[in-house]
């Protein structure tokens, strides 16, 4: 589980990109480079990081399920996600 702190700032984060994102997109447009320098450095869409849903882990995210590996197996292994089954030969 990763510390609440790394989750919720990343939740502060998703915030202010889509608050800035109209206003990011004009300012590009128009070649107001100065303009977007003053917007917050955390409403830029590539300061963001996947994170598993359930357990807010960085790395090992599927992008697909929106989990992370681990968290991807332990519902595969239970059958909570449809269509995915262990193999076996």
């Amino acid at each position: 589980m990763a510390k609440k702190s790394k989750v919720v700032k990343e939740l502060k984060r998703q915030e202010l990109v889509a608050k800035y994102a109209d206003r990011r997109r004009e300012l590009k447009a128009k070649g107001d480079y100065a303009a977007l320098q003053k917007l917050p450095r955390d409403s830029s869409a590539t300061r963001q990081k996947n994170r598993c849903a359930v357990s807010g882990r960085p790395r090992g995210y599927l992008s697909k399920f929106k989990v992370s590996r681990i968290v991807f197996r332990d519902l595969a292994l239970k059958g909570q996600i449809p269509g995915i089954t262990k193999s076996s030969w």
